[in-house]
């Protein structure tokens, strides 16, 4: 009996006696709450870009933990906004279980807010985080349209399967991997300044593949207060290895003497589309009579003349004028050696009065072109897709128009499909750089955050 025990001993006992009834209740009494730590919250980018009625809008992945809990055993939710009739707590959504969610956010209005987002842990613990979030308006084909976030002012794309492009900003020299399936931010990113030796931006406007090559051109204008900057006045290649999500690219060789070659060219034949004078300092080169290349394609059937489409000058330069390309002959040569370049007979087409803002080509030969003013306008004045075989004399077709009630000009076409087999469609980027997209006066290319820069990527109908 325990009374009968000295003191020391009926005390040994009965502690004995409580570890035996814990024991017998299997461990499982929970530590006390004072053992739980503050939760901890952390956002992989504490800036957020959405639509209003987007598809798909990119999420933000939220990690989350707890000292002496199980993750799981955590939850996660906006607690507060800042501005509701942008975005209010019951317009986010988090998904996932366990140290890592994701957070999504359906946009009601045009503007931003901040989002408090909180983790409450076992004992009552909680911990928040800001999440600074931007709402650009709803747009046509919101259920076809992806944005990538980044960058504004995608100029050029090239297809490298599974649904993924390398696209070109016009502002940067900094090439990004998209997966255009959903919204969000490149998969990779090259800049390629520090390898070809340029310090200002090359104004990318134009990309063609061939094979593992892709090749890719400046505007080779002025810039818009008529100087010229002889970044602008370059030519190089990628090599690409991989495909989709996996793709890698090289930066090759350079040339930096095109548009001198092109003056020459036109001054030697008659000075028929006045380069000499569109090149000339003061002159801006998206003028009637300007000079602005904005599309690049290889010839049918060739990997070596590649096609060069102008967004300036029209042809004559007045209302109704054609669209120019000048062949190259020895594209590959031109970057490959340093060779000057050889031209070919020009082409013009009939685009209703507009210019060529892309051009793309399938493996059947078979050419879209994306088809907009030379004007500087963001996206008031009219776009379409035409399509085309690439033969010179042959008139290309209008295969679509394109809205432009909505921000961004349409800028590049990422591939073609079989343009015979009907309902086929194609995915065309905008430029978005000038546009106000959150209603503060504020263009997208001049935005504080790389996470609110966005384009804008649609799919369009374009087959028989």
């Amino acid at each position: 009996m325990l009374h009968q025990l000295p003191f020391q001993n009926r005390r040994a006992a009965l502690a004995a006696a409580g570890a035996l009834a814990l024991a017998a209740l299997g461990g499982n009494v929970p530590a006390h709450a004072a053992s739980y730590g503050t939760p901890t919250i952390t956002l992989a980018s504490s800036y957020l870009s959405g639509a209003v009625g987007a598809t798909g809008d990119p999420v933000v992945t939220v990690t989350v933990a707890q000292s002496g809990a199980d993750a799981t055993a955590l939850t996660v939710a906006a607690s507060a906004s800042s501005r509701s009739s942008v975005a209010g707590t019951s317009d986010v959504t988090v998904t996932g279980t366990g140290a890592t969610r994701q957070v999504s956010v359906s946009g009601r209005a045009r503007g931003y807010t901040d989002l408090t987002v909180k983790v409450t842990g076992l004992g009552g613990k909680t911990a928040t985080k800001v999440l600074h979030y931007a709402a650009s308006a709803a747009v046509q084909n919101s259920a076809d349209t992806r944005y990538l976030t980044g960058s504004s002012d995608a100029s050029a794309a090239v297809d490298v399967g599974g649904g993924y492009a390398v696209v070109a900003d016009d502002e940067s020299n900094t090439l990004r991997l998209y997966d255009l399936a959903a919204s969000g931010a490149p998969v990779r990113t090259w800049d390629v300044a520090s390898k070809l030796g340029v310090s200002k931006e090359i104004d990318i406007e134009g990309a063609a593949r061939v094979g593992n090559t892709v090749y890719w051109t400046g505007s080779l204008g002025n810039n818009k207060d008529g100087e010229y900057k002889a970044d602008r006045n370059t030519v190089f290649t990628t090599t690409v290895t991989g495909s989709g999500a996996s793709t890698q690219l090289t930066v090759g060789r350079s040339y930096r003497k095109l548009r001198d070659d092109l003056v020459a060219w036109d001054e030697a034949n008659g000075d028929r589309f006045g380069f000499a004078a569109g090149t000339e300092d003061g002159e801006a080169p998206k003028q009637i009579d300007g000079f602005n290349v904005e599309g690049l394609e290889f010839a049918p059937g060739s990997t070596t003349t590649a096609y060069v489409g102008f967004r300036a000058p029209l042809v004559p330069p007045k209302s109704g004028g054609k669209a120019l390309i000048v062949p190259v002959t020895n594209f590959d040569k031109v970057t490959g050696s340093g060779a000057k370049a050889v031209f070919g007979t020009p082409i013009e087409l009939d685009l209703g009065g507009l210019t060529i803002r892309d051009i793309r080509k399938n493996a059947a030969d078979q050419y879209l072109i994306v088809a907009g003013s030379w004007e500087a306008d963001d996206n008031s004045d009219p776009y379409a897709l035409y399509s085309w075989d690439g033969v010179a004399g042959h008139a290309p077709v209008r295969r679509a128009t394109l809205p432009t009630t909505d921000p961004g000009g349409w800028e590049a076409v990422v591939s073609v499909p079989d343009l015979t087999v009907a309902g086929a469609r194609a995915q065309v980027i905008t430029d978005a750089g000038a546009a106000d997209l959150y209603g503060d006066g504020t263009e997208a290319k001049d935005l504080d955050y790389a996470e609110w820069k966005k384009s804008r990527a649609t799919w369009f109908t374009v087959g028989n």
